[in-house]
């Protein structure tokens, strides 16, 4: 441990990630972001393949995910489906606070790395098992990707228009749910073990996560018989919150709230609105929804984006535009709070990311390492330095292609 608040949270919180694609290196993604030391193990390169298949996923011409999932992590090199791999892990366990997967529930058990075996050697170590269905359950062997898990957690139903298939969102968010919950299992584990001095298993299922996220869906299903919709753009009940037309784009409005869209109103030059019976208060608005939002409408054509937001600023009225990358990297309040960071890269150079969050005040999060370029980047460092391997012993393991 370093000591050093600079280092962040989680400095001296040694994790294995065995993870691969997106759960499970986001997890490892968020607490490497807090400060763990990350050793993330990756199959060995042999005749040009091997590596996390997240080293060639994103969009556009060059595949780039890598180079955010993989900040702050120390890459090395195993062969997990032979014994010489398996006991690598062993090795690496015992010096370790978390252990991270999400393979399918059994995969570890076959490999002889289940959670009873990994406490016999460190009975400290917490265990972060990401997955779609849980490790328990008729359904927990099925493979599950996280657009299944927002399936079956009941997002992809109301997600869209109503005339149409159900939507997906533009990102991979039940896989981010189910490793934010596997981390926020872990931190809470952590803690537990200073009172018990024993590490645990930590469950997250990709439906679960999505499930928690759902607000009060089931009970009103269960009290009144509702059933949520998809609504498109609006959300049901909630009103004026929609997206409005400009005369040169779109932009955003939320004044739901009374006295907020009395305000609007005032911005509008139709203050007698918010006292029109059928617009005055919420439950009014929401039995109103399409009929207000084309009077909204209607005078939001009137005005460019950036008059439109300045008088949304003048009005204390939450609104906003609508950004893609470029106005981020644009965006002075992004600039002002470093959101976004320049990272120096192998490969790519100065590269500009997401910061890492939360931010801590004491203990601030950072970016203190790009991703590792090549597989097995930090093989000497852990195996010669760490687990004290001869160079013989390292040759060996290459040689078979368990490294």
């Amino acid at each position: 441990m370093t000591n050093d608040v600079n280092s962040g949270a989680l400095d001296g919180v040694r994790v294995v990630e065995l993870g691969q694609l997106i759960a499970g290196p986001f997890c490892g993604q968020l607490l490497g972001d807090m400060g763990a030391e990350v050793i993330k193990i990756e199959p060995p390169e042999i005749d040009g393949k091997g590596g996390d298949p997240m080293r060639n996923w994103g969009h556009g011409e060059e595949k780039l995910w890598w180079e955010v999932v993989s900040r702050n992590k120390k890459s090395v090199s195993a062969n997990l489906r032979i014994p010489e791999g398996q006991e690598i892990v062993r090795r690496l366990v015992a010096q370790a606070d978390i252990l991270l997967e999400n393979f399918r529930p059994g995969t570890l058990e076959r490999w002889g790395l289940a959670p009873d075996a990994l406490h016999a050697i460190n009975p400290r170590l917490i265990i972060v098992r990401v997955s779609g269905y849980g490790q328990t359950g008729p359904y927990s062997s099925r493979a599950g990707f996280g657009g299944i898990g927002e399936a079956m957690g009941g997002w992809r139903y109301i997600v869209g228009d109503p005339d149409r298939a159900p939507s997906r969102m533009g990102v991979s968010i039940g896989d981010s749910l189910a490793a934010t919950y596997g981390c926020l299992g872990a931190l809470a584990a952590l803690h537990a073990r200073e009172r018990t001095g024993k590490g645990q298993v930590v469950d997250s299922a990709l439906y679960e996560a999505v499930l928690q996220v759902m607000e009060s869906l089931v009970p009103e299903y269960i009290v009144s018989g509702h059933i949520r919709q998809r609504t498109g753009s609006i959300l049901e009940g909630v009103s004026p919150s929609n997206v409005y037309p400009t005369s040169d784009g779109e932009f955003l409005i939320g004044a739901n709230q009374d006295a907020v869209f009395a305000r609007l109103c005032e911005a509008m030059g139709q203050p007698d609105l918010a006292q029109d019976e059928r617009y005055a208060t919420h439950i009014a608005r929401a039995r109103n929804l399409r009929e207000l939002d084309e009077i909204i409408s209607a005078w939001t054509r009137t005005l460019t984006v950036d008059e439109l937001e300045a008088l949304m600023i003048e009005h204390s009225v939450p609104a906003g535009k609508i950004y893609r990358a470029p106005e981020m990297l644009e965006d002075p309040h992004f600039a002002a709070r470093d959101a976004l960071v320049e990272v120096e890269t192998e490969r790519w150079g100065k590269l500009k990311m997401q910061n890492a969050f939360p931010r801590l005040s004491d203990t601030p999060s950072r970016i203190r390492t790009p991703a590792p370029t090549r597989v097995g980047q930090h093989n000497d460092e852990i195996y010669r330095d760490l687990l004290g391997m001869r160079e013989d012993e390292i040759a060996e393991l290459k040689a078979i292609h368990a490294i």
